[in-house]
């Protein structure tokens, strides 16, 4: 399956069902920590079996990115847990939650500079060994 497929536009996005559980992240430098935070916000959905509230995840642009947002983009899509990824700035993001109910709503990008702070140190404490 060429998971491409699951990288919607904004518009395609915003007419899915309102039964669904939303993510936002960098995923810049996607970690198993990403994976296991997708399958918990999954697994938290409220109401519904796990298949039948699928997964958005919102690929934002963040801040100085070690990749596009169209590369993290085709990273996240390749993810079982994940059924749809859109790419969105601050606007459109915006547009995405004001079109979904605030409980089905994860963010993701405070642990996403965390995770990236974390990733930098690492590089840069192995290079002055």
């Amino acid at each position: 399956m060429d998971t491409r497929r699951k990288i919607l536009t904004l518009d395609a996005a915003l007419e899915l069902s309102p039964l669904l559980t939303v993510v936002t992240g960098y995923f810049d430098g996607l970690r198993a920590e990403h994976v296991r935070d997708l399958q918990r916000a999954r697994a938290l959905a409220p109401g519904l079996a796990r298949d039948d509230r699928p997964l958005l995840a919102i690929v934002l642009p963040g801040t100085a990115p070690l990749l596009d947002q169209r590369a993290r983009a085709e990273l996240v899509a390749a993810l079982r847990v994940v059924d749809y990824v859109v790419t969105a700035d601050d606007r459109d993001l915006d547009r995405i939650i004001a079109a979904f109910p605030p409980s089905q709503l994860v963010r993701l990008e405070a642990a996403d500079e965390r995770r990236r702070r974390q990733l930098t140190e690492h590089v840069r404490s192995r290079q002055t060994r």
